[in-house]
């Protein structure tokens, strides 16, 4: 028996209407309503989307029969969400002071957030009047939704019942079903016989078709095949359509993201004794349908990805599927390429590197149950995978897994509640975990799991030392190179070695600035001094995009001796070019990876040694494995240790211990030069030894002493607006109502201005909560959230649980 009502959360983001509204099913969709499924609903005076949440056949007490609304039409012929995917949408608005139908869109490709227009079409048997009241009197007709009332739509779906119009859901976006040109065979044999028989002696092309086509009635051939099987031209197709001995059709191609598996089938490799009492963990967790977390702390290059991708075929043997979430898919392609050499057409990727269409063909692909396992990046955390066996979250530790922007939300939490809802294990890998994880891992809630040897037995830790750039500059002046990172990278590259150097800045120099006044450029829109990039002679701005030409002449004093300060990837590179011009360089930076595939080219490029010195930002530090690499060079070590962010140091130690890991990962001993004005620091000295247990425990009586994270929870609460005092006084107030509010053991910081206090033409300021129970104070910030929605409509209110930063 079908329901009588659909519970719906209509598209539109407001505090107020974040709910589901009852509507009825006309009997007509009563097969189609399903949970899950996108349907038009009129709302106040207009027609919007909505998403299908649950089925009822009771009416809510306060509403009348009379009062609810017909569902209008049904745009999916199949649910595009399922059960655990709608509950998942609804725990994360509440968790994250959300609005339902945001996280709804958020987990479809952008295909299916588009608008939809209906094409009616007329049948034979429709009447003037209807043809003309509902097509214009025309045969078909591209209408809109709010074209019609509904009481017009449920006439048009009265004469769709009848037959005599056909009603098509059109989607008017860039996800549009790719097809390409094929041909039908005629799959009437004796028409084809009567059509051989008719032809003349000459016609050999036509006569081939025609026999070809009475071997095959009523089968379909790409014009491709049509043209290597039987060598003909596609005029002569086109000819043999017109004849009847062939249908010109279009069939749908599926775009696939290009693929970085070379045909060689990725061999599985024998696993040493820690690699196999990790796999044999989490494969036994899998076995019994246990809910269980695996924190796996590997050092670099000891072989994580074997033991992801072993426990991963496990799991697809077993018949279930696998989620493989990594930080950033397009700065980590040679991953793609290991998962789809070893379990190839069964893979698929979702991240936004992809073209539209591609990322909507990939997950229709999944939708449609013909893949086994995903790889991608934040956002594939909820790919439509109905049989989840295994997750994996690879460098679990990166901030990158977090969204900052609205709606917030952390795939390493959201991966957690899916392996929680289908009884699946979770492995977090890392070779240097999250402080808070680590923790969860000591505290027993996590199964703890260490690899402290490299895989490749012949393979040992690279040396690290590290070098005072205090007294380089000293003696050599301003230099991007100390004198024993320049010998040692001679030495690398005279013996046809590998170096990977690293600068956490890209472009030319940090800022400008005249040197008689002082005066430095800054974005109008952000108040930030902007980066100078050679290449393009502009300043840019890296936060809102905006950029000018560089000044020659002071614009406060007239001066000319405006001068360039800081360096960049863009400024290393020139400077390379100078020193060692006989080795070409490859820069990885945000400047040069900005086409799409780029960057796996250029690792392709640096992997058959068309360079043998890769120069990058963060990027080089992550997945990177080339046997021939001896050298790293991290030129600047302290362009993170300052920052205002009480995960400076752990950010810095990880970043370092990453890229290091790059280094001496075949035969070849491995070394890595650490440039700093710090030499002193606690996470570089930790980093030079690779003993993240020593940094672990440092780190943590510092979070202690200073009560933050992991022994706090925290909430960042903040405030915009495009002028400064208002926010400024507004945000004063909400600080005075919390006060009043709060529990004594909650601890309010603030308001005071972000590090970045300016960013797009809005000012921000913040406060932060610090609390020893989670959701403590979270009726109180869902009233805040409710009552600013009540506020000027320029003023904006965002509260993020647990950001990773709070700049």
């Amino acid at each position: 028996m079908t329901s009588r009502y659909a519970q719906v959360v209509v598209d539109v983001p407001t505090q107020q209407t974040n709910q589901p509204y009852t509507y009825l099913i006309p009997d007509e969709l009563a097969q189609r309503v399903q949970a899950g499924v996108r349907v038009l609903v009129a709302f106040g005076h207009r027609s919007v989307l909505g998403y299908v949440v649950a089925l009822t056949d009771q009416l809510p007490e306060d509403i009348q029969e009379d009062q609810v609304k017909d569902v209008l039409t049904v745009l999916d012929e199949r649910p595009v969400l399922s059960t655990e995917l709608l509950e998942l949408a609804k725990h994360l608005a509440e968790k994250n002071f959300s609005y339902w139908v945001t996280f709804l869109a958020l987990m479809l490709p952008t295909s299916l957030k588009a608008s939809y227009r209906k094409k009616l079409i007329a049948q034979p048997s429709l009447s003037d009047a209807d043809r003309l009241a509902y097509l214009d009197g025309q045969q078909e007709r591209l209408v809109k939704m709010k074209d019609f009332s509904a009481k017009g739509w449920r006439a048009i779906r009265q004469l769709e019942k009848a037959g005599l119009l056909k009603v098509l859901t059109v989607i008017e976006n860039q996800g549009k079903v790719k097809t390409t040109t094929a041909f039908q065979t005629n799959p009437d044999r004796e028409a084809l016989e009567e059509i051989s028989s008719s032809l003349s002696k000459g016609a050999k092309q036509q006569r081939a078709i025609v026999d070809f086509a009475i071997a095959h009635p009523g089968q379909t051939f790409s014009k491709e095949d049509w043209l290597e099987q039987l060598d003909v031209s596609f005029a002569t197709l086109g000819v043999a359509a017109k004849k009847g001995i062939l249908k010109k059709v279009a069939v749908e191609v599926k775009r696939r993201p290009d693929r970085l598996a070379d045909g060689q089938k990725d061999d599985i490799k024998q696993l040493n004794d820690e690699q196999e009492v990790a796999y044999q963990a989490i494969t036994s967790a899998n076995d019994d349908h246990q809910q269980e977390v695996f924190l796996l702390e590997g050092i670099t290059g000891s072989g994580k990805t074997e033991v992801y991708l072993q426990a991963a075929q496990k799991a697809i043997d077993r018949g279930e599927q696998v989620l493989f979430l990594v930080p950033e898919i397009a700065l980590t392609p040679q991953m793609q390429k290991r998962v789809e050499d070893r379990f190839g057409d069964q893979t698929a990727l979702l991240h936004s590197g992809l073209s539209v269409g591609e990322r909507y063909d990939e997950w229709r692909r999944i939708h449609e149950g013909k893949v086994q396992v995903v790889v991608g990046a934040r956002s594939a955390v909820f790919a439509p995978l109905d049989r989840l066996g295994l997750i994996i979250v690879d460098e679990e530790h990166e901030s990158s897994y977090s969204q900052s922007e609205n709606p917030h939300y952390s795939a390493r939490d959201v991966a957690l509640w899916r392996g929680r809802f289908h009884h699946a294990p979770v492995v977090l890998g890392s070779a240097t975990p999250s402080l808070e994880s680590r923790a969860r891992a000591q505290k027993g809630l996590y199964h703890f799991l260490r690899l402290t040897k490299r895989a490749n037995p012949h393979a040992t830790l690279p040396a690290v030392s590290i070098v005072d750039m205090r007294q380089e500059q000293l003696d050599r002046g301003d230099t991007n190179f100390s004198s024993g990172l320049l010998e040692q990278l001679k030495a690398v590259l005279a013996r046809g070695e590998q170096a990977v150097l690293m600068l956490n800045r890209r472009g030319f120099s940090s800022f400008v600035m005249c040197r008689d006044c002082g005066f430095v450029p800054r974005d109008p829109n952000c108040n930030l001094a902007m980066t100078l990039h050679m290449d393009s002679r502009t300043l840019k701005c890296h936060y809102c995009g905006y950029q000018e030409p560089i000044p020659h002449i002071c614009p406060v004093c007239g001066s000319n001796r405006i001068r360039y300060y800081g360096t960049g990837t863009e400024k290393v590179e020139t400077e390379l070019a100078a020193l060692l011009p006989d080795y070409p360089v490859i820069r990885l930076d945000q400047d040069t990876t900005r086409r799409k595939g780029a960057m796996a080219k250029a690792l392709a490029d640096f992997g058959q040694k068309k360079a043998q010195i890769l120069l990058g930002t963060q990027m080089v530090a992550k997945g990177l494995d080339f046997p021939d690499v001896t050298l790293v060079g991290v030129l600047n070590a302290d362009t993170g240790l300052g920052l205002p962010d009480f995960r400076a140091s752990e950010k810095t130690f990880q970043l370092l211990t990453q890229v290091a890991g790059r280094a001496g990962r075949a035969e070849h001993q491995g070394e890595v030069v650490i440039q700093t004005y710090n030499p002193d620091h606690y996470a570089l000295k930790y980093a030079q030894k690779h003993d993240y247990e020593g940094f672990y425990r440092q780190e943590m009586a510092i979070r202690h002493a200073a009560e933050f994270p992991p022994y706090f929870y925290t909430v960042q609460i903040q405030c915009s607006a495009s002028e400064e005092n208002q926010v400024a006084l507004q945000t004063a107030k909400i600080a005075a109502w919390l006060k009043k509010r709060l529990p004594e053991d909650v601890l309010l910081l603030g308001p005071s201005p972000r590090s970045i206090a300016k960013l797009k033409g809005r000012f921000f300021f913040q406060m932060i909560l610090k609390m020893k129970k989670p959701n403590e104070v979270d009726a109180l910030l869902r009233d805040l959230v409710d009552q600013s929605q009540k506020a000027d409509k320029d003023f904006a209110l965002e509260v993020r649980r647990d950001p990773v930063s709070f700049m």
